[in-house]
């Protein structure tokens, strides 16, 4: 299993919007339903009202790479731009 954490740093106010955009867009039902895809999830921080976290969850490093080549994944870069200011990416192992 391939699993990474994002952390999405959202503009004021923009965080649930963001995440109701994407839902919207059927991206998020999108992306779940790629081969590969074990987890996909969303958490909101209690402590900050700008801090998104994302966990993914893949079969593999590979199934996550062709992901990201995905239409929609070119759709949610753009629609970053209008609610997200910073992404900041990384790796960890998810133990059941």
């Amino acid at each position: 299993m391939y699993t990474i954490y994002v952390v999405f740093r959202c503009f004021s106010g923009k965080r649930e919007a963001f995440v109701e955009k994407i839902k919207e867009e059927g991206i998020v039902a999108a992306i779940r339903s790629e081969e590969g895809c074990l987890r996909y999830d969303y958490y909101f921080s209690e402590k900050d009202p700008e801090e998104l976290l994302l966990i993914e969850a893949w079969e593999s490093s590979q199934h996550q790479k062709v992901h990201m080549e995905q239409p929609h994944m070119a759709k949610l870069r753009k629609i970053k731009e209008d609610y997200v200011c910073t992404t900041t990416i990384g790796e960890f192992e998810l133990k059941s």
